[in-house]
């Protein structure tokens, strides 16, 4: 059962629906500290007060706003959480939007919504109907953690989730990243959607979706525990020079996901490159030979 992190109300115009939040996700990662090589011993991180050059107890932290060099204003915890906002207590939904509408970039962390009590089981089912059918999600506001925070309701299965948005102006203009201004043909474009079209899938499972990064981790702790050699890494097979040209390597891409998923039928053909300009070329090649032979015609006695 995932750990409650938050407690509070979805206001939803005139309805009210009591939740408690949880975190939707679960981190896998291995984590490592840190130790002192010489003899494995852990090293800590101390906690020191620059006036009473002293190390302190967490129970004596706690927050503060540096005014000037010489002045910091104390703020607690309480000070934080009786904010007088009206999303202090409640993810305030502002409005229904296309999910289509929403940039990726700015959606982040993901929070399941659980009713709070018998009361709050048919307004939550309410929402979550509304949801389902409108296919459009909620953007809300609420503050949590010492700030006020933007918010995505949407439903997953039979829950309403909460997703954590930036604002707007949180994010960067790609405009100085992008590249300089390059022509690609049709052919090369049709060659791009018929390599989407073989690694088109219904799903995100199997092999390729799995943490082999973690699983590596792994194999090596296992190995040092038992005092063995940790596992290699497997070279890749060389491939024949490197392929510069876009529609080859569109070509062998689409080859490539053909062979390792065993399907051929659903996939598009590759378009074949143009040849009207080699064409043209042959009859300004044939023209320029009969140039050439007339130009050394033998004259005539």
């Amino acid at each position: 059962m995932p750990r409650n992190i938050w407690s509070g109300a979805i206001s939803f115009g005139l309805v009210t629906v009591p939740i408690s939040v949880a975190s939707a996700t679960e981190d896998h990662s291995i984590r490592f500290h840190q130790y002192h090589l010489e003899d494995m011993g852990r090293v800590r991180v101390r906690k020191y007060c620059e006036i009473e050059n002293r190390e302190i107890d967490q129970s004596e932290i706690g927050k503060g706003y540096q005014l000037t060099k010489d002045q910091v204003i104390p703020i607690s915890d309480e000070e934080l959480r009786d904010l007088p906002l009206p999303t202090a207590k409640a993810i305030e939904i502002v409005a229904f939007v296309p999910l289509g509408s929403v940039d990726p970039l700015k959606i982040g962390e993901g929070y399941y919504l659980a009713p709070s009590g018998q009361v709050a089981a048919k307004p939550y089912k309410l929402l979550r109907m509304a949801l389902d059918r409108s296919s459009k999600v909620a953007v809300a506001k609420y503050a949590w953690s010492g700030r006020e925070r933007l918010g995505l309701l949407r439903v997953r299965e039979d829950a309403i989730v909460l997703h954590a948005m930036r604002w707007p102006d949180e994010i960067r203009s790609p405009e100085e990243l992008l590249p300089p201004p390059v022509e690609l043909s049709d052919d090369e474009i049709d060659g791009a959607l018929a390599l989407m079209d073989s690694m088109t899938r219904d799903d995100l499972e199997g092999e390729e979706f799995q943490d082999t990064y973690t699983q590596a981790l792994e194999q090596i702790i296992e190995a040092k525990r038992e005092d063995r050699e940790p596992p290699k890494l497997q070279e890749r097979e060389s491939e024949p020079g490197q392929i510069v040209d876009l529609m080859a390597a569109l070509n062998a891409s689409v080859e490539k996901a053909r062979a390792s998923r065993g399907e051929d039928a659903d996939v598009h053909e590759m378009p074949k490159k143009k040849t009207a300009k080699k064409t043209t070329a042959k009859k300004t090649t044939k023209k320029a030979a009969a140039k050439k032979t007339s130009g050394h015609r033998p004259r005539s006695a």
